[in-house]
């Protein structure tokens, strides 16, 4: 893959799964967050798609880690191999002309968080690195114009993080950000599949169930489908069948969580601004964000209209790329770093 001079990279470091963004060319990479290590000698033995079909199918010696937990490293020595990995993967292992790459994380991360991000990107090929807010570039991807003196409303529901923000004048006026996102759904179907039907399932399992049945609004779904695993109390396996009204129940706690989220948002809204949401309505982004009837649940708990972006998955990928395009309106509010030193 060859491009110019000039190749800056937008990287959405997401939970569950990595987008890379390349100006000129668009999303050129989107796999899981997932590295297969040998346990007995540290080695790597897979990163991305490769990785993720090892999940809960590996021998004892090999273990599949994700090594960003809530939407931050958790293991920043495999986080720089696999953000080199999947640059070299894009950009070609000669790195003649080094990147400007422009990362994007959760509102509510702390600042030994973001030089973390920020040392992971450089150490893997970056020559001047730039961490951007989730919002912010869900936002741009959207397709909000945020410049104007106008208020805009995103609620970004990734794999690890919720973020919920106000925008207006290129910037963040009110936000929140809380660890509970889609892997918390996952989580939950597991615990309910585990507590209901004395039954043990995979994350993989528990994911195919929100997918294929899973709604936030059970009203407006009304499907079941057969769940293997292994019965807790025979020990051998066993098949169940799950109804959306079930996901709905085990997934109440994340949803009431998320929901209350987007409220206490809006109540530390200024009054100017929550009068343009409401006239706007709420854009969700996020791969969380896509669970079936979330948007008719906030519209009826908010009274104001939520809908989902379109492409939803990649909107805070693509705003990574507008905002290397933006740098000037946005200097303010972006965090940056040198490979010769940091400011």
């Amino acid at each position: 893959m060859k491009f110019g001079l000039a190749h800056d990279i937008g990287i959405d470091l997401g939970t569950a799964t990595i987008l890379v963004y390349i100006k000129g060319q668009g999303i050129v990479l989107n796999e899981p967050s997932v590295v297969a290590k040998d346990v007995d000698s540290g080695r790597i033995l897979a990163i991305g798609e490769e990785a993720r079909r090892m999940i809960g199918r590996t021998p004892g010696n090999i273990i599949a880690v994700r090594p960003l937990r809530e939407g931050v490293i958790a293991d920043y020595e495999t986080t720089e191999q696999m953000l080199r990995y999947f640059i070299e993967k894009v950009a070609g292992k000669a790195l003649f002309f080094k990147p400007r790459i422009m990362v994007c994380v959760p509102s509510g991360v702390t600042t030994v968080e973001k030089r973390a991000v920020l040392e992971a990107a450089l150490q893997a090929g970056a020559k001047e690195t730039f961490l951007i807010e989730e919002p912010l570039a869900a936002a741009l991807g959207a397709g909000l114009d945020i410049a104007e003196p106008c208020g805009a409303m995103v609620v970004d529901i990734g794999g690890g993080t919720t973020d919920v923000a106000v925008l207006s004048l290129g910037g963040i006026v009110v936000s929140s950000s809380i660890r509970i996102a889609g892997d918390m759904f996952d989580d939950s179907i597991i615990r309910f599949m585990r507590k209901e039907q004395k039954l043990m399932i995979g994350e993989r399992t528990a994911e195919e169930i929100k997918i294929r049945i899973g709604t936030a609004y059970t009203d407006l779904r009304k499907e079941s489908m057969e769940v293997r695993g292994r019965d807790l109390v025979s020990g051998m396996p066993k098949t169940v069948v799950m109804t959306s009204a079930e996901t709905r129940q085990a997934m109440a706690e994340p949803i009431g969580l998320i929901i209350d989220c987007v409220k206490s948002v809006l109540e530390r809204t200024p009054p100017e601004l929550a009068s343009d949401i409401i006239d706007r309505g709420i854009v969700m982004t996020g791969g969380g964000a896509m669970l079936h009837g979330l948007d008719i649940l906030i519209t009826k708990q908010t009274s104001i209209p939520a809908y989902l972006a379109e492409d939803a998955t990649s909107c805070v990928a693509r705003g990574t790329g507008i905002a290397l395009d933006s740098l000037e309106l946005l200097s303010s509010h972006l965090t940056t770093a040198r490979k010769t030193g940091h400011k």
